[in-house]
């Protein structure tokens, strides 16, 4: 008997709740503080930018919430994303671990980022909300959101981080073509990129610039709201629905991963794939390690410092306790791999920091190295973000690490193809920070934060 490759739920059995973490956390979490007081910020602190319903579900210990039916039509486009064994990548490896991926870039936008596009502009649609501004690194967001705005007739504005904007010039065509409308971040479009632009005119800028535009726009106008990507509590949320899945999938495959594997960049990814898997951790016994992986160009958790920093390079967001590169951290523009993120999300960085998440870092050769073995060997051209986690369940997989492995393939690398391009012909480089240099970084960002209190 063939041996099964592929389990793909039906629409019937898509989850129908996205699971919060936050209700099983064995640590308390610090609360996102006021950026001009340093005291906790409150429901109405965060009303400028957001519906009311997302607020609630950023501070929600529920330990599920029902997806609205009108979000569950729009996933099943796409969902239930399919979990698949990777014999062709098992057997290029010569290894006899088992070697699973969750597969998200069968979605519109070819990654994960959908999963929360679509809920945050339902949310704010319900609120009367006709406009969404946003930032984008690689494009993968602001291609997700601009596909979700169309779906309930909303406006989207993105700025994307310049390197990416210029190296990466079908995602402004793909974007458009969705209905989005894209700038290069830093932009004189804003007092915050034009403040960025008088600093540096070359500037190549970093989600961080790009934040603060997108955010002092949507503050600036009562039929506006900002969206986020990664990194906040409720972002986390809807991605859950990744591992909800995947949890189902390996009963059929009557599996259980020993090590789970995920990219890192703001967090969104790898709390979809992970978060269900520390709950049945804590709650069931199971015992699976869970990675997570970043360029080592951005190490934010191997590298930065778990501290309260903002979440913008301006200073207009609320303080976070992460860790943090510095809120004026630039990522080197040769990093072609996306996750440029300079913090990590709240969750994410106390798990680290607690000791219930390992995470490494990896440099980008190295990555590509694993996305062109695993394109060859499963067919499949991955996201440069994923190759990040491929790259390491192979190092795992030949070590003999564990028995079977969970990979989170966060999307598809068909607009990515320059990056492959740089890596095919030699011209991709390698850079790495040394730990002097970011401390220095984070510690002269950290002096200029409002005094916080104990």
């Amino acid at each position: 008997m063939a041996e099964t490759r592929k389990i793909v739920l039906t629409e019937a059995e898509m989850p129908t709740r996205w699971y919060n973490i936050l209700a099983d956390l064995p640590h308390e979490l610090p609360p996102p503080l006021h950026p001009g007081t340093g005291q906790p910020v409150g429901p109405e602190d965060l009303a400028p930018l957001f519906p009311m319903d997302l607020i609630m579900q950023e501070v929600s210990t529920e330990q599920y919430i029902e997806i609205p039916q009108e979000v569950q039509d729009i996933y099943k486009i796409w969902r239930p994303s399919p979990l698949i064994r990777a014999y062709g990548l098992e057997k290029a490896l010569g290894t006899s671990t088992r070697i699973y991926y969750k597969y998200e870039g069968v979605s519109p936008a070819g990654s994960h980022k959908p999963n929360t596009a679509v809920p945050q502009a339902f949310y704010n649609k319900k609120a009367g909300i006709t406009r969404l501004t946003t930032e984008t690194g690689a494009g993968q967001w602001g291609t997700a959101l601009s596909f979700a705005c169309a779906q309930f007739g909303m406006t989207c504005e993105i700025w994307q981080v310049r390197a990416s904007y210029d190296g990466k010039p079908y995602r402004k065509v793909m974007i458009e073509t969705l209905g989005g409308v894209i700038h290069p971040s830093p932009s004189d479009l804003t007092e915050a990129g034009r403040a960025i632009l008088a600093q540096d005119p070359q500037s190549t800028g970093s989600l961080g610039i790009a934040i603060s535009e997108a955010v002092e726009v949507a503050a600036q106008s009562a039929d506006t709201n900002y969206a986020l990507g990664s990194v906040l509590n409720h972002v986390m949320l809807h991605q859950s629905i990744i591992g909800e899945e995947a949890l189902l999938q390996f009963e059929r495959f009557d599996d259980y991963p020993e090590l789970v594997v995920g990219c890192a960049g703001g967090g969104s990814n790898l709390a979809g794939l992970t978060f269900s898997f520390f709950r049945e951790r804590w709650l069931n016994g199971k015992q699976t390690t869970i990675r997570a992986v970043e360029p080592a160009s951005c190490p934010s958790l191997t590298q930065g410092t778990y501290a309260y920093d903002f979440g913008d390079t301006i200073g207009m967001t609320p303080l976070m306790k992460m860790h943090t590169l510095g809120h004026d951290f630039i990522p080197d523009p040769i990093h072609a791999g996306g996750l440029r993120y300079h913090g990590m999300s709240p969750i994410i960085s106390l798990l680290k920091e607690t000791g219930e998440l390992e995470a490494v870092a990896k440099t980008q050769r190295e990555c590509f190295e694993a996305g062109v073995l695993f394109a060859r060997a499963e067919g499949i051209i991955p996201a440069p973000e994923s190759t990040h986690a491929i790259a390491e369940a192979i190092r795992a997989a030949k070590a003999g690490e564990a028995e079977s492995i969970l990979i989170g393939l966060s999307g598809h690398g068909i607009i990515d193809l320059g990056a492959y391009a740089a890596y095919l012909d030699g011209d991709l480089e390698d850079h790495t920070w040394a730990d002097a240099e970011l401390q220095e970084s984070v510690a002269t960002a950290l002096t200029r934060l409002p005094s916080i209190p104990a």
